[in-house]
């Protein structure tokens, strides 16, 4: 898994496009031009209680859109050598998530819905889920 571009300054906040409106805003998301993939799985995330965590794998190929569709969270990217947190908490920024890179998603506020947009349908052979095998792995 020794690849290059599987850094986490390769995970990046996307500015998604919003729509004002009096009567309530919009933002869409569209594959083929906001995205570097397309979209084939959609998921979110709610009612997570305090203090909880979610996340904690990599993923060998898929790529995501992470967004807090309401209220915020942080996000821990890591690629085996640097770690850095996103505070995501605005419905129009998503947080692009490359292969390769070791997630945590922590501090979820009160009502917080984290959305993902997946480019591949659910494989578990996508995930590396033990920390260990994820540093071996990026070492090569």
């Amino acid at each position: 898994m020794k690849e290059c571009d599987s850094s986490i300054y390769n995970c990046n906040v996307m500015d998604l496009s919003k729509i004002h409106n009096p009567s309530g805003n919009i933002t869409i998301v569209q594959s083929d031009s906001e995205l570097p993939f397309r979209v084939k799985r959609v998921y979110y995330l709610y009612d997570v209680p305090g203090g909880s965590e979610r996340g904690g794998h990599a993923h060998r190929t898929l790529q995501q859109l992470i967004v807090a569709a309401s209220g915020s969270f942080d996000v821990i990217l890591d690629d085996g050598f640097m770690k850095k947190t996103v505070h995501l908490n605005r419905p129009n920024y998503g947080l692009m998530v490359v292969p390769g890179i070791w997630r945590e998603i922590i501090n979820f506020s009160s009502g917080a819905i984290c959305l993902v947009l997946a480019s591949d349908l659910y494989n578990p052979s996508d995930y590396i889920r033990n920390y260990q095998e994820f540093i071996e792995l990026k070492n090569g």
